[in-house]
């Protein structure tokens, strides 16, 4: 038996090319960062004007993973940081061969009533649901909520909620006939809108702040919500039928499925939940004489398998959200939005491009 073990070997290392170090940094690196970005937090930038005033175009965020339990990856073959397609080439950045099951880690808590949430995008079902587009509303509603909406107040259960205090509505503006200093409506960050006739009818998205400072202006005559009245039907709007005579301000009521909620069925109310059904549950969904078929089988009820969620945009009048699409299943839920790092305002000179006072800012 050899006692000299512990003696210092007399063989070389072979010493590591520059090439070969570099290279494994930058695997782990690459490594490490992905499972950041799959379990833990990821970073996130606001596109469109659609959270305006309470999330920004040009506001950089961290969404949090670990909050409601990290979703394991569906589409798992896909090339790091691109999310469906790639850079330059423009074709998709994942392999569909390989497909996982919907999986969800433990999380810190479950999605609560007006949280910032980041889901993907439930209409573009032509991809894999990991890999549609990534969309970032206010959840007003969860699973087992009724929800309506009066005079563009959102009712949960028969109770008003609490507006966001950033939100922001469209508002008729009446003045003597003259307009606004752009200056003045810079300062106040009004940003959408504009005069709708030549006598001085102005549509402005507004937050009731900002609708009180304007309304003080003197040449102010009349401010009033521009709101679409109780029974106007909008055809744009879920779920698409004069049997249900919605509009964005007047809404519902409407139930949203909780997994394990058996739901009684009508020629009506499938209209309702036939996307929920047959895209995101996997069913086929059939109308014959009247009667509902499902899977084949006449079906008067339905149990669903997951939580469904009601997402709405703080720019109550300029977003793209549930009352088009409908419900966000579980399975498309990514993370809840947490603060903002950064946040650049593109049209402004380089000297005041960051806005300092949503650096480090908390999302409400």
């Amino acid at each position: 038996m050899n006692w000299k073990f512990w003696q210092k070997s007399n063989k070389k290392q072979v010493k590591k090319s520059k090439v070969r170090e570099w290279t494994e940094a930058i695997v782990f690196a690459v490594v490490a960062a992905t499972l950041i970005r799959t379990f833990a937090i990821e970073a996130y930038t606001i596109p469109t004007p659609s959270m305006e005033k309470s999330l920004m175009v040009g506001d950089f965020l961290f969404v949090s993973k670990l909050s409601y339990g990290p979703r394991l990856p569906m589409t798992p073959l896909s090339f790091p940081f691109a999310h469906n397609t790639l850079p330059i080439l423009g074709t998709k950045s994942y392999l569909e061969w390989l497909k996982w099951d919907y999986r969800r880690l433990p999380g810190f808590g479950e999605i609560k009533n007006n949280d910032v949430v980041v889901f993907n995008y439930p209409m573009e079902d032509f991809r894999p649901v990991d890999k549609q587009d990534n969309y970032i509303k206010r959840c007003v509603g969860i699973a087992g909520d009724t929800l309506e909406i009066r005079d563009r107040v959102v009712y949960i259960n028969g109770q008003a909620i609490e507006q966001p205090p950033r939100a922001q509505y469209k508002y008729h503006v009446k003045t003597d006939g003259s307009g606004f200093n752009p200056k003045s409506l810079e300062k106040m960050d009004v940003t959408e809108g504009g005069p709708i006739s030549t006598e001085g009818d102005f549509l402005y998205n507004l937050t009731v702040e900002n609708a009180d400072k304007l309304r003080a202006f003197a040449n102010v005559k009349g401010l009033e919500p521009y709101n679409a009245p109780k029974g106007y039907y909008t055809e744009d709007v879920f779920p698409y039928t004069t049997h249900y005579p919605w509009n964005l301000d007047n809404y519902g009521p409407i139930v949203l499925p909780k997994r394990d909620m058996t739901m009684p069925l009508d020629s009506n109310n499938i209209n309702i939940y036939r996307r929920a059904i047959q895209v995101y549950e996997g069913n086929t969904v059939e109308e014959r004489d009247g009667k509902i078929f499902i899977n084949g089988q006449e079906a008067t009820s339905y149990t669903f398998k997951m939580n469904y969620y009601w997402m709405m945009g703080d720019n109550r009048h300029n977003s793209l959200d549930s009352r088009y699409w409908g419900f966000v299943p579980e399975d498309h839920i990514v993370g809840k939005a947490v603060f903002v790092w950064l946040s650049l305002d593109y049209s402004a000179s380089l000297l005041n491009k960051i806005r300092w006072s949503r650096v480090f800012r908390l999302i409400h």
